[in-house]
This record gives C-alpha cells, structure tokens and sequence, in this order.
C-alpha cells in the first residue's frame, strides 16, 4: 500500500532547506572539513560554523553554490552592538554569506526601542561592507513570552533583517511548530523563517516547514539525506522492477509503479545502510 507524500519538498529538495551546523566549542579543523564536504556532496543551502572557521570553509566551498553561514554574538547576543558590529564585519571579510546574529533579550525586554537602534546599525553596517549578505535574527523564543517573539520579529522586519530565527541551540529550548507559526504570520510572506534547535530527523523538518519554515538549522543534516540514499540502494537492487518507481519513506515519495517501504525503525535511526530495511512491492 503506498503512502501518499505530505506538503513540503520531495525526495532530497530538503536539502536546499538546510543550513548544515557544527556550532561545538570542541569542533576541530577536520570537522569543520568534513561539514563541508558533506554540505558539497549533499547540496545544503549552507555550512554553519562559528566565525573561526569562516575564511576556512570559504576556501573548502569555492566554486560551489553552498554557502558559508556563521553566528555572530553567539550564543547570548549580550555583547555590546559595537562589538556585535566589528565582529560582523570581520565575519563578511573573511568570506561569510550570511550572518546569524543573537537578539540581545534584555535589551528587548528593557527597551524595545534600543534594541531596535542595536539591529538597525547592525543592518546598516553590514549592508555597507556587503550589499548582498543575508541577515538573520536569533530571537532564542524560549527566553521570550508571546508577545515578545511578536516584538522581536516586528523590530527585525523593520531594521531590515532576512530572517528571523527561534532558537541558537544552546537554550534550554529549541524550535517549536507553535513559534514558527507566530514568527510567520508576523513577518508575512516574503521575509524569511528560519526553525533551529532540536531538529533531527526528517519528520520533524517537513514540519517546520509546513508551519512556515523556509530555511532549517540543524546538526542532522546528513542522516536525513542517507534516508534518501538507502532509498535509491533498493531500487537499484531490484532491477527486475520496473525503472519507474514511486520511493515512500515515512512521507516523503518520489516517482510512478512500484513503492518501496523502510522497515519499521526510529525516525532518524540510520545505522541500516544497505537496501536489507527495505522490501519492494509491485503496485
């Protein structure tokens, strides 16, 4: 019986949704290696990294569409705006093409209207070292009421942000479908929605998506897109089959006459590699 795909991106388009993140204080330079290559061989949207490692994956990225993301005033955005200012722009310097920074949460709960004078030199500036940088506020919501994730994401369309984004991962909450809904009806259509913090498996992505996420942040990247891999390993071991196939794996499909199931195992539980979790059955 064939499961029929939910809304959101087929086969693997999840992965120009990805922003591929190593944010680990211990993360050394054959990490940092490797999340790019496995960003190229995947086509994330992005590698997110601390701003260290920025001019390095800039080099590793070269020639390619993936871009270089890095955080700035991470991960509590309580450093002063000059200092969130130079840091940005050492950041764009070093090669970076989009720039997640922190809301300063006391700053908003305080005085909205310093907060909004904070994002927008921190707009301003940037934009003046590089016209085309992407510009992300992390409102980190699980520090927030309400009312103030409304605030928040209101003070960053007004100061000309790309994106608003819930969480730096490092709170003591991640992405909810709940904020995300809020985030976009406050920004309307045409900003962008970034859900970080919390997202592992693919189920949960498509989720996000569907509540108004148009970009997602996350560590797991990789094990969503082998999903996709042990996919087409079955099909290419069954060649008696009929090349036009339908792929059902959880609620993702792709293709025409036959369906192939993946066995019951936990989302994001990848250690099968081979096509033995699945079996192919004629339409």
């Amino acid at each position: 019986m064939k499961q029929k795909a939910s809304t959101g991106p087929r086969g693997d388009a999840l992965a120009k949704f990805i922003d591929h993140t190593l944010l680990k204080a211990d993360a050394k330079a054959v990490d940092i290696a490797r999340l790019c290559c496995e960003a190229k061989e995947c086509g994330f949207k992005s590698v997110c990294v601390n701003p260290c490692w920025v001019s390095k994956c800039r080099e590793a990225l070269k020639g390619t569409k993936v871009g270089v993301c890095t955080v700035i005033g991470f991960p509590l955005g309580a450093t002063s705006t000059l200092a969130k200012v130079e840091e940005a722009l050492q950041a764009i310097a070093d090669g970076a093409d989009e720039l997640d920074v922190v809301l300063n949460q006391g700053m908003l709960k305080s005085d909205v209207y310093a907060c909004h004078c904070e994002l927008s030199a921190i707009v301003r500036e940037c934009r003046a070292a590089r016209k085309g940088v992407i510009l992300k506020l992390i409102l980190e919501c699980c520090n927030l009421t309400k009312d103030e994730i409304v605030i928040a994401s209101t003070a960053a369309k007004k100061a000309g942000f790309d994106f608003v984004k819930t969480s730096t991962g490092f709170g003591k909450g991640g992405a909810t479908l709940a904020d995300v809904r809020l985030m976009r009806k406050t920004v309307g259509a045409k900003m962008g929605v970034k859900a970080a913090g919390g997202i592992r498996d693919r189920k949960t992505a498509l989720a996000m998506i569907r509540a108004g996420a148009n970009r997602i942040g996350t560590s797991c990247g990789l094990q969503m897109r082998k999903l996709v891999i042990i996919v087409a390993a079955a099909i290419l071991a069954a060649p008696a089959l009929s090349s036009s196939c339908e792929v059902s794996v959880g609620n993702w499909a792709i293709g025409g006459t036959c369906s192939v199931l993946r066995r019951q195992v936990p989302d994001g539980d990848l250690q099968h590699r081979s096509p033995a979790p699945c079996r192919l059955q004629a339409s």
